[in-house]
């Protein structure tokens, strides 16, 4: 079972957070094993899964960065240790970016650095406005027209971890 079939919810990028909270009190009260003490090891067992996925679901699910995985692997656009061909562009553009940093720990130039944090930043948000785009694409459609959606999502997803990784580099950097 998954986690948005556990809260009896529909699959979704962006869950409704008061439904998803609501949800994991209600199954976390149901489902305590303190309740369950006096029950059988197997009741217990079968207890103590039920409050365990209903955890795990609580924090994919209340998490934008666990849940556009989650959903994205549910739907069999993510594998373990998948390559992605990120786009040429893109690529290119964070070549420069690295290069930029690269500079940066050789010379150090505050204006320099300010400015890349500025661009890593307009990065971040373009991708944050692209991936809210196309989950809400994702959620009013069906069908094939929701796996254009999802493999938009994909695309932006990898884009996204790509920045995360310069954007960690650069607070490394910073940090010194």
């Amino acid at each position: 079972m998954n986690y948005f079939e556990w809260f009896s919810l529909p699959i979704s990028f962006n869950p409704d957070q008061a439904v998803v909270k609501r949800k994991f009190y209600e199954l976390s009260k149901k489902y305590h094993p303190d309740f369950y003490i006096n029950q059988p090891v197997e009741k217990q067992e079968e207890i103590l899964e039920h409050a365990t996925l209903t955890n795990k679901a609580y924090q994919t699910l209340s998490k934008p960065e666990l849940c556009m995985p989650y959903v994205l692997t549910l739907k069999g656009l993510l594998q373990e240790g998948e390559q992605v061909q990120l786009p040429t562009d893109f690529l290119l553009e964070m070549m420069e970016i690295n290069e930029t940093l690269m500079e940066l720990e050789f010379e150090a130039d505050a204006h320099k650095l300010t400015a890349l944090e500025a661009e890593i930043g307009q990065y971040e948000a373009a991708l944050a406005k692209e991936f809210e785009h196309h989950a809400q694409d994702f959620d009013a459609k069906s069908g094939i027209h929701q796996d254009e959606a999802l493999e938009k999502i994909k695309d932006a997803y990898f884009r996204q971890k790509y920045v995360l990784r310069i954007r960690d580099s650069l607070n490394r950097f910073a940090s010194r």
